[in-house]
């Protein structure tokens, strides 16, 4: 499995502290601990609970409620994202495992207000918005099949409310609410992150051309 801490896959071994039965079944929980991070994984699941050599497992499991961490880890955000939208980004991802239809609607307002800030579009519907990013050819190739996918994904014409006010919170398609996330990473790095490093990497040419001239005229 992949440990929703650290994102590194391992070998499942778990072990079940049973907590009750109802109508669902038997429900306890499920802990496990990745050896890369040493965390504990908790999760809540309901099946029936057997015994292996002194063990209880689940030998079915019925229902699997991740509850520690509330939810999976994303790449983290480097520092060169601004607060105000790295903010509404992992609200976005907290809410994932609880409310897919909630984070989509965080991240659906993100990318409004990322687009207009840094796409320079015009305020409108976010569909419109994404056509005007995609009419400029501002964007490569890659990140403007990302962004239109948000629109495919999401069943804009189905579901116009989803561009006419994206911060609402109603239904989503399965994979939906994690696409908005992948693709507001991707902008990230767009918008942010890679001009930070190509203005690093002027910086430290400038300083080396300096220094080299210097050099130079101590030579003549």
């Amino acid at each position: 499995m992949k440990c929703p801490h650290c994102l590194e896959s391992f070998h499942d071994f778990y072990e079940v502290i049973p907590v009750g039965n109802d109508s669902e079944g038997d429900w306890g929980v499920i802990s496990r601990k990745c050896p890369s991070c040493d965390r504990v994984v908790l999760v809540l699941g309901s099946g029936k609970i057997g015994s292996i050599g002194g063990r209880y497992v689940l030998e079915f499991i019925k229902d699997e409620r991740l509850i520690y961490p509330r939810a999976p880890s994303r790449v983290p955000l480097s520092k060169e994202v601004p607060d105000e939208f790295a903010k509404e980004y992992r609200e976005a991802c907290t809410v994932l495992s609880d409310s897919p239809k909630a984070s989509a609607a965080l991240s659906r307002r993100c990318l409004q207000r990322l687009l207009r800030e840094k796409a320079k579009v015009n305020a409108s519907s976010l569909a419109n918005e994404i056509q005007e990013v995609l009419d400029s050819r501002s964007l490569p190739q890659y990140i403007a099949e990302t962004i239109d996918d948000v629109r495919k994904i999401g069943k804009f014409a189905a579901y116009p409310i989803k561009s006419e006010r994206p911060g609402e919170v109603v239904d989503v398609e399965p994979g939906e609410a994690d696409w908005n996330l992948d693709v507001l990473e991707v902008l990230f790095n767009f918008y942010f992150v890679q001009p930070a490093i190509i203005k690093r990497k002027r910086e430290i040419l400038n300083f080396k051309l300096r220094e080299a001239d210097k050099k130079g005229m101590k030579k003549v």
